[in-house]
């Protein structure tokens, strides 16, 4: 993959993020605000998560409440490269647990 393709695959991500939450119809108040490579979710209880690109490594990094994690792209999917759980799978737990009511990205 090249510079490019990671970009436009990381925007792609990065829009999907915002379209859902910009749709999100749950009880408690999520943000979304993407400023340059950074996505941030801001959630009620003042908690946040942090997605960012890592050009050089052509990662996703994904930071949240419970830990930080390392996203390769792997067959059109966003793996874990510790753990092998998807950026999806790994975002729904972060989201579902600092939101405090279930979030789901299916």
């Amino acid at each position: 993959m090249n510079d490019s393709e990671f970009h436009r695959l990381a925007d792609e991500l990065w829009m999907a993020i915002e379209e859902y939450f910009d749709n999100w119809d749950g009880d408690s108040d999520i943000d979304c605000e993407i400023n340059g490579g950074v996505l941030t979710l801001s959630f009620e209880n003042g908690s946040k998560i942090i997605i960012n690109r890592q050009e050089p490594l052509h990662q996703v990094w994904l930071a949240t409440k419970s830990g930080g994690y390392h996203f390769n792209l792997k067959e059109d999917t966003w793996v874990c490269d510790r753990s092998g759980k998807t950026f999806w799978a790994l975002l729904e737990e972060a989201c579902s647990q600092q939101a405090g009511e279930p979030v789901s990205f299916q």
